[in-house]
This record gives C-alpha cells, sequence and structure tokens, in this order.
C-alpha cells in the first residue's frame, strides 16, 4: 500500500498498536512532529502527550502517551512508550490523578526545569483531555 508506514505502539504490559498507518503525530521532547512514509530515521524521548494515529484502514487513535521513546524509519515507527492510556476513554479520577502528579512536580523546588517542562506539558494535555481551558 503505498502511503503507509508499519506503527508499532507498546508498553511494558503489552502491544497496544500494531498495523499499517498513514501519519501518526507523536509528542517528541523538543516539541510534537508527524510522521509519515519515508519519514528521515529519528530516534526521540517522547514527553508527556496525545499521539494521534490515522490508520491505513481509516480507524483514528489517540493515546495518552506518559513518556517513553520512539524509533523512526522510512518504513515504520516504533513507540515505547512508559504507559499509554485511551486518551477517549480515560476516567476524570484517572486524569485528576496525573493532574495531582503533575502539579507536585511543578511545586517541588528541587525539580530541575525539564521535569518542570515536562510536567508542564503534561497539565496542558490533561486539562484538554478533561475539558478544562489550558
Amino acid at each position: 500500500m503505498a502511503g503507509t508506514f508499519k506503527f508499532e505502539l507498546v508498553s511494558p504490559e503489552r502491544v497496544l498498536v500494531s498495523a499499517s498507518a498513514t501519519e501518526v503525530m507523536v509528542p517528541g521532547a523538543d516539541g510534537d512532529f508527524t510522521v509519515f512514509e519515508g519519514h528521515a530515521p529519528v530516534i526521540s524521548i517522547l514527553r508527556p502527550g496525545i499521539m494521534a494515529a490515522k490508520l491505513a484502514d481509516g480507524t483514528q487513535t489517540r493515546t495518552y502517551i506518559h513518556g517513553g521513546f520512539c524509533e523512526v524509519s522510512p518504513n515504520s515507527l516504533t513507540v515505547l512508550a512508559e504507559k499509554a492510556d485511551d486518551a477517549g476513554s480515560m476516567s476524570a479520577s484517572a486524569i485528576a490523578e496525573h493532574v495531582a502528579v503533575a502539579q507536585s512536580v511543578l511545586d517541588d523546588d528541587n525539580a530541575g526545569d525539564d521535569h518542570k517542562l515536562a510536567a508542564h506539558t503534561a497539565l496542558t494535555h490533561l486539562n484538554a483531555l478533561n475539558g478544562m481551558p489550558n
């Protein structure tokens, strides 16, 4: 199939997605980037955020990634997520727990700038999932 690549999303517990995709938006450490077929090779750290995928069968997925790594090649994307949740089915209580953790990092005077930036980004995405203004 022209315009597709192999996409795998793996968490420590299981393989969450193994399918052909036409595009995947990834929350990279230096900002979001979109992977298409033929993408240049990249290895990136992932920050907390939403990963949106358009699969070759027309299905679209939105997954909240809690961090991890990804490897991109011209014909594949492999995401190794620390933890991943289906963004559409996260409960309000699960979102609130993640918000509390991110807020505690922001409130911690000993947390480094990188940790605070990741926590701030996580709060932005979590509040969007919860329907709250950013």
